[in-house]
């Protein structure tokens, strides 16, 4: 008898970031699912936040497992337990961590060598992955949990410069070569392409991303052809790139558990449950939720005109606030954040969630009826698949890019008038007004508008999750990905 071929076993590499080592994880266990063998690289630390899933699914008869490193903290002048990004406190323990991650290359390779898989998906975020795969033979693809829009925008900048030709930050221009016309200024993007224009240094950093991912043997996105298809076709077509969109990944996760966990199993408590309950006794399309995801920094006094912003628009609301260190906590004890006995004045109108929550749980209530969100790509994705109209309000990276296509291009969303990135640490600065945030959220939950908005949002979860299901496009995608894997033809 012909012996049964081995399956195709593929190591997955996620960046040390929640915002990124959620979707990656979700990835792999959709391919688990598909009779691949997944190993997840990673840290000690990092697997705490998600090995409770693996087991669950290795219970279940998948091939899944995780291969965990040192972190090499001391080497790169970093305290010990600082393996994430959300633990960092400062620009330059930033730096630090960056270096560590560097550091990585080398037992990267030596698992590689060791465990012999078919391919290694990094995330984008590692350029020298590329190289470290093509030194023991495989094929590397790359990773990117954004959208294709955010991707195009991103070579746009890189090939036309167009921030070159403006002569201030606040000067709006049209992104050249992409397929609409968006229009947005020097103040919208990071601090690495405002600098591009006098800095070679980072200018050299952002075209070795771009390097890496065309040397790459091809991307892997987290979208769905429904979503943003122009923007599909023009990173494939226009930009010659090989790509597979094979998401919303979040939707492998379909019991409570995983939803309750995902993300940061160790974060799990009593009271972020008893918020579920909470939203019971709402009625329907209700409540706000506000949450601006795992790193993002919002500055206590813009904190205190969006809690002001959000009791003058009379709506119920849960509001999560990330907690980060002690001496943070220590603030937040205080609460000298909140405006004077805002949480006595809104009691049983609003719960405030310090720290982590379960984000999918909350979007899939019937009570939600609104998201105010950094623009995230988990988030947007997540809001999508529940089919929930969001608020937006971007504050880095690539969140501008992202909102554009919410509030712009598939109209689900509503701005609050975000005009630039915030800064790390920004003290006082208030980047948006009261009057907007409550014009903002009324806009999106209350009146006919709000009623159209809802409706487009309801027609792209049901596409999402067409998208996943056996013959849909992203579905399709990973298919077709799985079999060039296979047949050595990626």
């Amino acid at each position: 008898m012909d012996s049964k071929p081995d399956p195709l076993h593929i190591l997955f590499f996620p960046h040390l970031a929640h915002g990124h080592m959620i979707p990656t994880i979700d990835m792999a266990r959709v391919f688990a699912r598909q009779g691949v063998k997944a190993t997840i690289f990673t840290t000690h630390l990092n697997a705490s936040f998600f090995s409770k899933v693996i087991e669950r699914d290795r219970k279940l008869g998948f091939e899944i497992d995780i291969v965990m490193i040192k972190f090499p903290s001391m080497e790169a002048g970093l305290p010990e337990g600082i393996e994430n990004i959300s633990s960092i406190t400062s620009q330059e323990m930033g730096y630090k961590l960056f270096k560590a991650v560097r550091l990585l290359q080398q037992p990267l390779q030596q698992v590689l060598e060791d465990c012999h898989p078919n391919c290694l998906v990094a995330d984008g975020m590692f350029p020298w992955a590329t190289e470290v795969a093509r030194k023991v033979g495989i094929p590397r693809l790359v990773f990117y949990g954004t959208s294709y829009l955010a991707c195009c925008v991103l070579d746009s900048f890189l090939r036309y410069e167009p921030l070159k030709n403006v002569t201030s930050d606040d000067q709006l221009f049209e992104v050249p070569g992409i397929p609409d016309k968006i229009m947005m200024t020097g103040l919208q993007q990071a601090a690495e392409l405002r600098d591009s224009r006098t800095n070679n240094e980072t200018t050299v950093v952002l075209h070795k991303l771009l390097e890496a991912e065309i040397t790459s043997s091809g991307v892997i996105m987290n979208s769905f052809q429904e979503l943003e298809p122009a923007y599909v076709q023009h990173y494939r077509k226009t930009l010659g790139r090989k790509t597979w969109h094979i998401g919303p990944l979040s939707l492998c996760n379909n019991d409570i558990e995983d939803k309750l966990e995902r993300g940061n199993a160790n974060a799990v408590s009593t009271h972020r449950v008893e918020c579920l309950r909470w939203l019971d006794s709402k009625k329907s399309n209700s409540v706000l939720y506000i949450c601006f995801g795992s790193v993002s920094w919002i500055s206590p006094t813009q904190l205190n005109e969006l809690a002001k912003g959000i009791e003058a628009s009379g709506v119920d609301f849960i509001w999560v606030v990330r907690k980060t260190n002690k001496d943070e906590e220590e603030e937040e004890d205080k609460e000298e954040w909140l405006p004077k006995g805002f949480e006595e004045r809104m009691e049983g109108k609003g719960l405030i969630i310090r720290g982590w929550a379960p984000q999918l749980l909350i979007l899939d209530h019937e009570a939600i009826g609104g998201f105010m969100t950094h623009c995230g790509w988990n988030s947007i994705l997540e809001s999508i698949t529940a089919g929930v109209p969001m608020v937006t309000w971007p504050l880095g990276n690539e969140q501008f890019s992202n909102e554009k296509l919410v509030t712009d291009i598939v109209r689900v969303g509503v701005g609050v008038g975000a005009q630039e990135c915030s800064k790390w640490m920004e003290g006082k600065k208030l980047l948006v007004t009261k009057e907007n945030i409550t014009s903002a959220i009324s806009q999106l939950m209350v009146g006919e508008e709000a009623n159209d908005m809802r409706n487009r949002a309801s027609a792209l979860k049901w596409m999402a999750k067409r998208a996943v299901e056996e013959g849909g496009s992203s579905h399709s995608d990973l298919k077709a990905l799985l079999d060039g894997l296979r047949l050595n033809s990626i």
